[in-house]
């Protein structure tokens, strides 16, 4: 069988007209020859009837210390009733589906509920359904334990279902449905110029997510690229060819001018930068940063200080945190980090001279940089950070 999983998030399944188009692109499928699984995420977003969070809330106005693994019995609702509500819409148009709550499509996971883990997919019960020419129609974000009881996968978790039965089935790929035609090279609200990238490597799309860019789950790419299973990132609502994630060398083949060294742009609003002053006390203040959960990013190391950024949303913590330890410390608010990405970058000389020479011709200041294999970031204000992203856009001719 050449089999195909398709992946429809909460805004595709959300009314019945969006339900219809979603259902149109799985029947094209079947069409052009391909057994479709489908997984489908709960419908609508919070304040729609069966959305995650609306189930959330109305447990919770009644007692906010429900246990998790009764909270992740009621998160299964949305997508169990999403699933059957499609395999509904595909059975009216003439094509035999059948909805499998994760569990019964074989997703087996430890019992850490609200973020489980999987301890093996087996999918028997949809390879049956697929050889029947039933369309097996999935619920999204859930597994159960070797017990019984239902969880959940953590968010992102409809992403993930997907890419794990993708590898499990052999997929000749997985295709996520959204609300936009693919990944683009930089934010279009920033960037009137930025435009749909065909194609793009695993461990680009890593550093998207890394860098601020919302595209697809982390979880889900790592699982797909462990298998080599290609993801393609769709909109339900358009024909768009959407952007195909796949290994670097199948990325780049024949793809884009080699001149094109830049992949495309990311920003990281809200950051602060922290600056400490080394003393006997910093020796193991990173160990304590670390234990209270918070993320710090963009770290330089001098003889004399220390400097690293930390989202705005941890900096109460931080600021009491080095207080009770006699820290002395300095800090700047209101900044955002911009990061240039591409995997062609690795070992080209001269990509940090232009990125600041570009910068510094528009009067952009530059706070802090730091780069990696196939990122170079820059901390600036962050009402300077859209102006940044678009002279880099520019700078780089993407």
């Amino acid at each position: 069988m050449k089999i195909l999983v398709q992946k429809f998030g909460g805004t595709s399944v959300s009314t019945p007209e969006r339900r219809e188009k979603a259902a149109s692109k799985v029947i094209e499928a079947v069409k052009n020859g391909f057994s479709v699984v489908v997984v489908v995420s709960a419908m609508g977003r919070n304040g729609d009837p069966y959305a995650t969070d609306t189930l959330i809330n109305m447990v919770k106005s009644i007692d906010n210390n429900i246990s998790k693994r009764e909270l992740d019995l009621l998160m299964n609702c949305g997508e169990i009733i999403s699933s059957v509500t499609f395999a509904a819409t595909l059975s009216k148009k003439g094509y035999k589906a059948k909805a499998f709550t994760g569990g019964q499509a074989g997703i087996i996971t430890d019992n850490n509920f609200g973020n489980a883990e999987i301890i093996k997919v087996e999918p028997t019960r949809l390879l049956e359904s697929l050889k029947e020419g039933i369309i097996p129609v999935v619920a999204g974000f859930q597994g159960m334990t070797e017990e019984g009881d239902l969880t959940t996968l953590g968010r992102g978790g409809s992403d993930t279902t997907a890419a794990l039965l993708g590898v499990a089935l052999k997929a000749s790929a997985v295709e996520i449905y959204t609300d936009v035609d693919g990944i683009m090279t930089a934010d279009p609200r920033i960037v009137s110029k930025a435009h749909i990238l065909n194609k793009i490597s695993y461990n680009e799309v890593f550093q998207f997510a890394e860098q601020g860019a919302k595209v697809v789950h982390p979880r889900a790419v790592e699982i797909a690229m462990i298998g080599n299973i290609p993801l393609v990132i769709k909109n339900t609502m358009s024909d768009s060819p959407g952007t195909i994630i796949t290994q670097y060398n199948e990325a780049y083949d024949n793809i884009y001018d080699i001149d094109k060294l830049v992949t495309g742009i990311a920003n990281m609003d809200h950051r602060v930068q922290i600056v400490l002053e080394n003393s006997e006390n910093t020796e193991s203040i990173f160990e304590k940063i670390a234990e209270e959960k918070i993320s710090i990013d963009l770290i330089n190391i001098f003889p004399e200080k220390q400097v690293f950024t930390i989202s705005e949303v941890d900096f109460k913590k931080l600021q009491k945190l080095l207080e009770e330890n006699n820290i002395k410390y300095s800090y700047r608010t209101n900044c955002s980090k911009v990061s240039i990405i591409g995997n062609r970058i690795r070992g080209v000389p001269g990509i940090m001279a232009r990125v600041i020479k570009a910068l510094s011709r528009h009067d952009i200041e530059i706070y802090q940089t730091a780069d990696s294999h196939n990122t170079i970031s820059c901390l600036v204000s962050q009402d300077k950070a859209e102006e940044a992203v678009r002279v880099l856009h520019e700078e780089f001719n993407l």
